[in-house]
C-alpha cells in the first residue's frame, strides 16, 4: 500500500483543511513572527509563542477532528465574519470614491450611514432607518 494511500485512509471521515483551518494557520504563522520581532522582551516574545502554538494546535485538532458537522458551523461562522469585515473595507472605498460628489453623516440615534450630495448648503435630513429628523450643512 503506497503512502498516498494510507493518508487518504486515515483522513476518511475527517474534516480536512478548510478556510477557517488556513487562516488559523496563517495567524499562528504572523504571531511566531511576532514573537521573533519581540525577542527583546521576553514578556511578549513568550506571549506571542504561545499564542502561535495554541493557533496551530488548534488548527491541527480541527483538520483531525471527525465531527464534521461542528467543524462545518465553525467555518460557515469564519465566512460570515470574513464577509462583514470585507464589506466594511468595501464601503469605505466606495465612500472614498464619492467624496467630492457626496458628503456622508451617521444618524446620531441609530448611527446609520446617510449619502447627501455636497454644496446643498444646510439641509434637513430624514433617516430611513428609524425616521429621526436632523440638520447638517452639506
Amino acid at each position: 500500500m503506497r503512502f498516498r494511500d494510507r493518508i487518504a485512509r486515515f483522513m476518511a471521515g475527517r474534516n480536512g483543511y478548510d478556510a477557517f483551518s488556513m487562516f488559523l494557520l496563517m495567524a499562528a504563522l504572523v504571531l511566531l513572527l511576532l514573537a521573533r520581532l519581540f525577542y527583546r522582551s521576553p514578556f511578549f516574545a513568550i506571549l506571542f509563542q504561545l499564542a502561535s502554538w495554541a493557533a496551530l494546535g488548534y488548527c491541527i485538532w480541527r483538520v483531525l477532528s471527525r465531527n464534521t458537522y461542528k467543524r462545518q458551523r465553525e467555518n460557515a461562522w469564519y465566512y460570515a465574519k470574513q464577509q462583514a469585515v470585507f464589506r466594511w473595507f468595501r464601503s469605505l472605498k466606495d465612500r472614498w470614491q464619492q467624496r467630492k460628489e457626496y458628503k456622508f453623516f451617521r444618524c446620531p440615534s441609530c448611527h446609520a450611514l446617510l449619502r447627501v450630495p455636497r454644496g446643498k448648503g444646510k439641509i434637513q435630513l430624514t433617516c430611513r432607518k428609524c425616521g429621526n429628523r436632523f440638520e447638517r450643512k452639506s
